[in-house]
């Protein structure tokens, strides 16, 4: 049965992955939350404005009072900084699964801070939260982002095809998963 725990911190070699606060709006406006590129890479908005920051760290800050919502702030150990953001941005109680969803800045991609980032969600996914089934997906233009998900234990499942109409063409989604017992024979 799926424990919901909501989102705790969790620490590992670089980082902090910890509820977001209203001082992460200047961090998360100079290093991913306002480049056009990352957020469409990702399937948000950009957001260019403290205003529109503090609106989305209003919808965030506000959803941790629920036990099944899982946001965290990507913190940089060595500077405090939040360069991205993890979320299990759907958890299905029901099946026992979770999917995560992430981005990081540009200026931080291609460090192995994303795959840090995504053992740690995934372990907590399995360890505390006692789901079966994690899954993720990317974009079929993101190469980075399949480099995340292969090295964090996922197993390619299938491609939806012409799933997003981006910039004038369509881009497929490509679905990986890991499960409980693949997670634990890799420990």
């Amino acid at each position: 049965m799926l424990t919901h725990i909501g989102t705790q911190t969790i620490e590992t070699q670089r980082l902090i992955l910890r509820q977001f606060t209203y001082q992460d709006d200047n961090a998360m406006l100079k290093h991913w939350v306002s480049d056009e590129k990352i957020q469409s890479l990702y399937s948000g908005p950009a957001y260019v404005t403290k205003e529109a920051v503090k609106e989305l760290l209003d919808k965030y800050i506000g959803s941790y009072e629920k036990k099944d919502y899982y946001r965290w702030a990507i913190i940089l150990k060595e500077n405090g900084e939040c360069i991205g953001q993890i979320a299990f941005f759907l958890v299905d109680s029901k099946n026992h699964f979770a999917e995560i969803e992430y981005c990081i800045g540009s200026s931080f991609q291609c460090q192995g801070l994303a795959t840090e980032a995504t053992k740690a969600v995934i372990a907590l996914g399995f360890n505390q939260m006692n789901l079966h089934k994690v899954q993720i997906s990317h974009k079929s233009i993101n190469i980075p982002s399949k480099r995340v998900i292969e090295k964090s234990g996922c197993t390619y499942e299938g491609t939806l095809r012409d799933f997003f109409f981006m910039d004038g063409q369509y881009v497929d989604r490509l679905y990986y998963s890991i499960l409980r017992s693949e997670f634990e024979n890799s420990k």
